[in-house]
């Protein structure tokens, strides 16, 4: 199980880091990324502190530790420089919370996180035709979701990305340790995303190029 978008106690998430890294270790995770909830009041004390218990800790684990974000929230027309200001500071990944349908996230957020180029876009909800289009050209990976809420649209978020070959992943947006899966549960929650089943294999790898990816950066 690889899983690139996960909270602590830096943002809304009830574990400080080292409990949810030897939790997820203890479920067989390969890679871990903590991508805290970030807007411009919080980045710089966020990232350092992730950066900081990440690199400590990584030597006494064989969990590969990626220190992140979540940029969450922000009007669109920050999210570029917010973008710039996570990787600038140590963000190895940057996630940006997508126009989920359960929450009032701004019109236009999608856009944004994909113009940023932003490594994923966490469950961009009824995301268009055109956002689609985009997030192929740039590259950009969209967000199953194993989470409560965020996931009602993950039928949507599945058709629409495989019909235009829209590269996907699979994330809990763990907050608590109940949220974390096995990587047998995270294949279950594909099937019932509509995903054929040969399918798949293609996209829990899609989670290990994106890992390579950013250990190469």
């Amino acid at each position: 199980m690889i899983d690139l978008h996960t909270h602590s106690i830096f943002s809304d998430g009830e574990l400080i880091p080292a409990e949810l890294i030897r939790r997820a270790q203890s479920f067989g995770y390969e890679a871990l990324a903590i991508t805290d909830h970030v807007d411009q009041s919080n980045i710089d004390l966020v990232i350092p502190r992730v950066v900081k218990a990440t690199q400590k800790i990584q030597p006494f684990v064989s969990t590969v530790l990626i220190p992140g974000v979540e940029i969450t929230h922000v009007p669109p027309a920050l999210i570029p420089d917010l973008v710039k200001e996570a990787y600038s500071i140590g963000a190895k990944l940057v996630v940006v919370h997508g126009e989920t349908i359960v929450e009032p996230v701004l019109e236009g957020t999608n856009r944004a996180a994909i113009e940023a180029g932003v490594d994923i876009l966490a469950h961009p909800g009824i995301i268009t035709y055109d956002d689609l289009l985009y997030a192929k050209e740039k590259g950009i990976f969209l967000e199953i979701s194993a989470r409560k809420g965020h996931s009602l649209s993950n039928g949507y978020v599945a058709k629409w990305a495989l019909e235009m070959t829209v590269p996907l992943v699979i994330n809990t947006d763990a907050h608590s340790p109940s949220d974390l899966i096995t990587l047998e549960k995270a294949k279950k929650i594909l099937c019932a995303s509509g995903i054929d089943r040969t399918l798949i294999p293609q996209i829990i790898q899609n989670s290990h190029i994106l890992v390579e990816k950013i250990v190469r950066r």
